[in-house]
């Protein structure tokens, strides 16, 4: 279907980190010299941090169609229980991640800090967080909005059993 393909398109990541990169450079009010300075760097520090992210990602197995039936969607199958080896391997690729994107952060903090102020920079981190707590609040948005059209948990405040 045409249609869901033109809805369906999602900018790339580079053009994502280029939409980041010239709102960071709004948000600050960066002059043209120093958003010359700024958007190499910033692009950089965005697609490392991408890059981080990434690394304990698993891709999930996608539903073929015989399972996207209506029949099929209430015998999804159960997810398989982790062993103590596979979440201790987790916990710890988890730590590794985190000291890898502290690492990225301090490194650029001191590219940064060589034409942005700290009252800048506390303000791109600041700008940051409210952008990743926004997109968190959306993916739980959606993921619920999910959740209610397929008809599992979802129940209309009429039918409450008091």
């Amino acid at each position: 279907n045409k249609e869901n393909k033109e809805r369906k398109q999602h900018p790339t990541p580079e053009q994502m980190m280029q939409m980041q990169t010239n709102q960071m450079v709004r948000a600050l009010m960066l002059d043209d010299a120093t958003a010359a300075k700024f958007t190499p760097i910033y692009e950089k520090y965005l697609k490392e941090l991408r890059e981080c992210r990434m690394m304990n990602f698993k891709p999930r197995a996608r539903k073929d169609a015989a399972q996207g039936t209506e029949a099929n969607t209430a015998k999804e199958t159960p997810k398989p229980v982790m062993t103590d080896a596979e979440i201790a391997k987790m916990l710890k690729d988890q730590f590794a991640q985190s000291r890898k994107m502290l690492d990225i952060r301090e490194k650029y903090y001191n590219e940064f800090r060589k034409f942005l102020s700290p009252k800048q920079i506390q303000k791109m981190y600041n700008i940051e967080k409210h952008k990743g707590d926004k997109f968190r609040k959306e993916m739980r948005k959606r993921q619920g909005m999910k959740k209610q059209h397929d008809g599992r948990r979802h129940m209309p405040q009429g039918d409450v059993k008091k």
